[in-house]
Protein backbone atom coordinates (compact mmCIF):
# COMPACT_ATOMS: atom_id res chain seq x y z
CA UNK A 1 0.00 0.00 0.00
CA UNK A 2 1.47 3.87 -1.03
CA UNK A 3 0.14 6.34 1.11
CA UNK A 4 -0.38 9.64 -1.00
CA UNK A 5 -0.35 13.27 0.51
CA UNK A 6 -2.16 15.69 -1.25
CA UNK A 7 -4.16 13.50 -2.25
CA UNK A 8 -7.01 16.19 -3.67
CA UNK A 9 -4.81 18.35 -5.70
CA UNK A 10 -3.65 18.18 -9.19
CA UNK A 11 -0.76 15.90 -8.76
CA UNK A 12 -1.49 13.54 -5.95
CA UNK A 13 -4.66 12.80 -7.42
CA UNK A 14 -2.82 11.60 -10.39
CA UNK A 15 -0.05 9.42 -8.51
CA UNK A 16 -3.38 7.88 -6.86
CA UNK A 17 -4.92 7.04 -9.66
CA UNK A 18 -2.02 6.13 -11.37
CA UNK A 19 -1.34 3.37 -8.97
CA UNK A 20 -4.86 2.30 -8.59
CA UNK A 21 -5.29 2.14 -12.17
CA UNK A 22 -1.98 -0.35 -12.20
CA UNK A 23 -3.91 -2.51 -9.25
CA UNK A 24 -1.72 -0.84 -6.47
CA UNK A 25 -3.55 0.19 -3.07
CA UNK A 26 -3.23 3.52 -1.72
CA UNK A 27 -4.10 5.01 1.44
CA UNK A 28 -5.35 8.61 0.89
CA UNK A 29 -4.21 11.23 3.40
CA UNK A 30 -6.73 14.25 3.88
CA UNK A 31 -7.17 16.79 6.32
CA UNK A 32 -11.07 16.36 6.18
CA UNK A 33 -13.40 13.38 5.76
CA UNK A 34 -15.24 14.01 3.23
CA UNK A 35 -12.69 14.97 1.03
CA UNK A 36 -11.73 11.16 1.79
CA UNK A 37 -15.46 10.23 0.57
CA UNK A 38 -14.55 10.14 -3.21
CA UNK A 39 -11.18 7.79 -3.04
CA UNK A 40 -13.03 5.12 -0.34
CA UNK A 41 -15.14 4.98 -3.16
CA UNK A 42 -12.41 4.45 -5.39
CA UNK A 43 -10.96 1.34 -3.29
CA UNK A 44 -8.67 3.36 -1.88
CA UNK A 45 -8.47 3.40 2.24
CA UNK A 46 -8.41 6.66 3.80
CA UNK A 47 -6.15 8.10 6.97
CA UNK A 48 -7.09 11.78 8.09
CA UNK A 49 -4.06 13.27 9.49
CA UNK A 50 -3.00 17.43 9.04
CA UNK A 51 0.64 17.89 7.61
CA UNK A 52 1.66 19.86 10.93
CA UNK A 53 0.13 16.72 13.29
CA UNK A 54 3.33 14.64 13.62
CA UNK A 55 0.67 11.89 15.83
CA UNK A 56 -1.67 11.61 12.84
CA UNK A 57 0.65 11.45 10.11
CA UNK A 58 2.46 8.69 11.81
CA UNK A 59 -0.43 6.62 12.27
CA UNK A 60 -1.37 7.30 8.34
CA UNK A 61 1.89 6.85 6.99
CA UNK A 62 2.38 3.21 9.24
CA UNK A 63 2.49 0.22 7.84
CA UNK A 64 2.84 1.02 3.73
CA UNK A 65 5.33 0.01 0.74
CA UNK A 66 6.32 3.70 -0.04
CA UNK A 67 5.20 7.42 0.63
CA UNK A 68 4.37 10.26 -1.52
CA UNK A 69 4.82 13.81 0.25
CA UNK A 70 3.22 16.93 -0.93
CA UNK A 71 3.96 20.24 0.29
CA UNK A 72 1.16 22.17 0.90
CA UNK A 73 1.49 25.24 -1.10
CA UNK A 74 1.73 28.59 0.88
CA UNK A 75 2.03 31.53 -1.21
CA UNK A 76 2.15 34.35 1.14
CA UNK A 77 4.69 33.22 3.62
CA UNK A 78 5.78 35.00 6.79
CA UNK A 79 9.21 36.45 6.74
CA UNK A 80 11.55 33.33 7.69
CA UNK A 81 9.16 30.67 6.68
CA UNK A 82 7.79 29.66 10.05
CA UNK A 83 4.99 27.85 8.52
CA UNK A 84 6.98 26.03 6.06
CA UNK A 85 9.61 25.00 8.88
CA UNK A 86 6.52 23.82 11.10
CA UNK A 87 5.09 21.59 8.41
CA UNK A 88 9.01 20.21 7.91
CA UNK A 89 9.37 19.26 11.41
CA UNK A 90 6.16 17.61 11.36
CA UNK A 91 5.91 15.23 8.34
CA UNK A 92 10.38 14.59 9.38
CA UNK A 93 9.15 13.51 12.63
CA UNK A 94 6.23 11.52 11.70
CA UNK A 95 9.09 9.50 9.07
CA UNK A 96 11.32 9.35 11.66
CA UNK A 97 8.69 7.73 13.75
CA UNK A 98 6.95 5.35 10.78
CA UNK A 99 9.87 4.48 8.92
CA UNK A 100 8.22 3.77 5.12
CA UNK A 101 10.78 1.66 3.23
CA UNK A 102 10.60 4.69 0.28
CA UNK A 103 9.68 8.51 -0.20
CA UNK A 104 9.14 10.26 -3.08
CA UNK A 105 8.53 13.73 -2.09
CA UNK A 106 7.93 16.33 -4.79
CA UNK A 107 9.96 19.53 -4.94
CA UNK A 108 10.80 21.80 -7.23
CA UNK A 109 13.11 23.06 -10.09
CA UNK A 110 15.54 25.51 -7.95
CA UNK A 111 15.56 23.63 -4.89
CA UNK A 112 19.21 24.16 -4.84
CA UNK A 113 19.04 27.88 -5.44
CA UNK A 114 21.05 29.61 -2.52
CA UNK A 115 19.08 33.28 -3.03
CA UNK A 116 16.11 33.67 -1.01
CA UNK A 117 12.90 33.48 -3.07
CA UNK A 118 9.52 31.39 -2.44
CA UNK A 119 10.27 28.01 -3.65
CA UNK A 120 13.52 28.20 -0.11
CA UNK A 121 10.89 26.02 1.34
CA UNK A 122 11.28 23.38 -0.39
CA UNK A 123 14.87 23.39 -0.06
CA UNK A 124 14.23 23.33 3.22
CA UNK A 125 12.30 20.40 3.18
CA UNK A 126 14.86 18.66 0.74
CA UNK A 127 17.63 19.43 3.47
CA UNK A 128 15.76 18.32 6.60
CA UNK A 129 14.15 15.08 4.75
CA UNK A 130 17.24 14.29 3.00
CA UNK A 131 19.47 13.69 6.08
CA UNK A 132 17.04 10.98 7.41
CA UNK A 133 18.26 7.17 6.92
CA UNK A 134 15.94 5.94 4.19
CA UNK A 135 15.77 5.61 0.18
CA UNK A 136 14.19 9.33 -0.59
CA UNK A 137 13.96 10.69 -4.16
CA UNK A 138 13.34 14.18 -4.77
CA UNK A 139 11.25 14.83 -7.97
CA UNK A 140 12.00 18.31 -8.76
CA UNK A 141 9.93 19.46 -11.36
CA UNK A 142 9.49 22.73 -13.64
CA UNK A 143 7.17 25.82 -13.48
CA UNK A 144 3.99 23.71 -13.71
CA UNK A 145 2.01 24.29 -16.92
CA UNK A 146 -1.19 24.81 -14.85
CA UNK A 147 -0.37 27.84 -13.92
CA UNK A 148 -1.84 29.73 -17.14
CA UNK A 149 -5.32 28.81 -15.82
CA UNK A 150 -4.97 32.40 -13.95
CA UNK A 151 -4.29 33.89 -17.46
CA UNK A 152 -7.42 32.34 -19.18
CA UNK A 153 -9.75 35.05 -18.53
CA UNK A 154 -7.58 37.93 -19.72
CA UNK A 155 -6.86 36.11 -22.97
CA UNK A 156 -10.31 35.82 -24.10
CA UNK A 157 -11.52 38.71 -22.18
CA UNK A 158 -9.17 41.18 -23.41
CA UNK A 159 -7.08 39.29 -25.87
CA UNK A 160 -3.59 40.94 -23.09
CA UNK A 161 -2.20 38.34 -20.77
CA UNK A 162 0.02 40.13 -18.54
CA UNK A 163 3.22 38.37 -17.83
CA UNK A 164 5.56 38.42 -14.95
CA UNK A 165 7.85 36.10 -16.79
CA UNK A 166 9.99 37.96 -18.91
CA UNK A 167 11.49 38.72 -21.18
CA UNK A 168 8.31 37.84 -23.32
CA UNK A 169 11.06 35.61 -25.76
CA UNK A 170 12.80 33.94 -23.05
CA UNK A 171 12.15 30.17 -22.70
CA UNK A 172 11.20 28.88 -19.58
CA UNK A 173 11.14 25.03 -18.09
CA UNK A 174 7.57 23.87 -17.30
CA UNK A 175 5.83 20.96 -17.33
CA UNK A 176 2.34 19.31 -16.95
CA UNK A 177 1.15 17.98 -13.63
CA UNK A 178 -0.10 15.19 -15.62
CA UNK A 179 3.42 13.65 -16.63
CA UNK A 180 4.50 15.16 -12.84
CA UNK A 181 2.05 12.99 -11.14
CA UNK A 182 2.96 9.72 -13.32
CA UNK A 183 6.33 10.19 -13.20
CA UNK A 184 6.37 10.31 -8.74
CA UNK A 185 3.70 7.02 -9.39
CA UNK A 186 6.81 4.85 -11.29
CA UNK A 187 9.19 6.28 -8.78
CA UNK A 188 7.41 4.54 -6.20
CA UNK A 189 7.50 1.74 -7.60
CA UNK A 190 11.54 1.67 -7.92
CA UNK A 191 13.78 0.13 -5.70
CA UNK A 192 17.08 2.37 -4.87
CA UNK A 193 19.09 3.54 -1.71
CA UNK A 194 20.14 6.75 -0.20
CA UNK A 195 19.14 10.34 -1.50
CA UNK A 196 17.97 10.31 -5.17
CA UNK A 197 17.14 13.57 -7.24
CA UNK A 198 14.95 13.21 -10.43
CA UNK A 199 14.28 16.48 -12.23
CA UNK A 200 11.78 16.78 -14.83
CA UNK A 201 9.93 19.45 -17.19
CA UNK A 202 8.16 19.21 -20.63
CA UNK A 203 8.88 18.36 -23.84
CA UNK A 204 10.62 21.28 -24.82
CA UNK A 205 10.65 24.87 -23.00
CA UNK A 206 8.34 27.82 -23.75
CA UNK A 207 8.12 31.77 -23.91
CA UNK A 208 5.42 33.93 -22.65
CA UNK A 209 4.80 34.71 -26.33
CA UNK A 210 4.47 31.06 -27.33
CA UNK A 211 1.99 30.67 -24.70
CA UNK A 212 0.09 33.69 -25.77
CA UNK A 213 0.16 32.18 -29.44
CA UNK A 214 -1.33 29.15 -28.32
CA UNK A 215 -4.23 31.00 -26.06
CA UNK A 216 -4.75 32.72 -29.76
CA UNK A 217 -5.00 29.54 -31.49
CA UNK A 218 -7.44 27.72 -29.00
CA UNK A 219 -9.53 30.66 -28.70
CA UNK A 220 -9.24 32.12 -31.95
CA UNK A 221 -8.90 35.33 -31.61
CA UNK A 222 -5.96 37.03 -31.56
CA UNK A 223 -4.02 37.30 -27.70
CA UNK A 224 -0.49 39.12 -26.88
CA UNK A 225 1.59 38.90 -23.96
CA UNK A 226 2.56 42.28 -22.03
CA UNK A 227 5.25 42.61 -19.49
CA UNK A 228 4.08 43.89 -16.18
CA UNK A 229 6.84 45.80 -15.11
CA UNK A 230 9.27 44.99 -12.36
CA UNK A 231 9.11 47.90 -10.14
CA UNK A 232 5.50 47.62 -9.84
CA UNK A 233 4.96 43.71 -8.81
CA UNK A 234 5.43 44.32 -5.04
CA UNK A 235 2.61 47.08 -4.66
CA UNK A 236 0.56 44.65 -6.98
CA UNK A 237 0.88 41.70 -4.78
CA UNK A 238 0.21 43.49 -1.86
CA UNK A 239 -3.02 44.70 -3.19
CA UNK A 240 -3.98 41.09 -4.14
CA UNK A 241 -3.67 40.60 -0.68
CA UNK A 242 -0.43 39.66 -0.31
CA UNK A 243 1.30 40.93 3.53
CA UNK A 244 5.53 39.57 2.62
CA UNK A 245 4.99 39.84 -1.33
CA UNK A 246 9.09 39.67 -1.84
CA UNK A 247 9.32 35.65 -1.62
CA UNK A 248 7.14 35.74 -4.81
CA UNK A 249 8.63 38.48 -6.37
CA UNK A 250 12.47 36.95 -5.71
CA UNK A 251 11.35 34.12 -7.56
CA UNK A 252 9.99 35.29 -10.52
CA UNK A 253 13.17 37.05 -10.60
CA UNK A 254 15.06 33.76 -10.33
CA UNK A 255 13.30 32.36 -13.09
CA UNK A 256 14.26 35.49 -15.17
CA UNK A 257 17.53 35.57 -14.28
CA UNK A 258 18.25 31.81 -14.62
CA UNK A 259 19.05 31.15 -11.18
CA UNK A 260 16.17 28.99 -10.57
CA UNK A 261 17.54 26.19 -12.56
CA UNK A 262 17.98 22.70 -12.78
CA UNK A 263 20.90 21.70 -11.00
CA UNK A 264 21.87 19.45 -13.62
CA UNK A 265 20.74 21.73 -16.32
CA UNK A 266 18.24 21.64 -18.91
CA UNK A 267 20.41 18.78 -20.38
CA UNK A 268 19.73 16.63 -17.10
CA UNK A 269 16.36 16.92 -16.97
CA UNK A 270 13.66 13.75 -17.67
CA UNK A 271 11.33 15.09 -20.37
CA UNK A 272 7.46 14.77 -19.83
CA UNK A 273 5.38 14.18 -23.06
CA UNK A 274 2.67 16.55 -22.34
CA UNK A 275 2.68 19.11 -24.76
CA UNK A 276 1.78 23.01 -23.69
CA UNK A 277 -1.35 23.12 -26.12
CA UNK A 278 -2.61 19.78 -24.32
CA UNK A 279 -2.80 21.96 -20.81
CA UNK A 280 -3.57 25.19 -22.05
CA UNK A 281 -7.22 23.46 -24.32
CA UNK A 282 -7.96 21.68 -21.05
CA UNK A 283 -7.88 24.84 -19.19
CA UNK A 284 -9.84 26.86 -21.39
Amino acid sequence: MYAITGVTGRVGSIVARTLLDSGLAVRAVVRDATKGADWKERGSDVALADMNDASALTAALTRVDGLFVLFPPIFDPTPGFPEAKAIVAAVTTAIEAAKPPKVVCLSTIGAQATQPNLLHQLGLLEQKLGAAPLPICFLRAAWFMENAAWDVTPARDLGVVPSFLQPLDKPVPMVATADIGRLAAALLQEIWTGRRIVELEGPRRFTPNEIAATFAKILGRPVRMEAVPRDTWERLFALQGMKNPSPRAQMLDGFNEGWIEFENGEHGSLKGQTELETVLRQLV
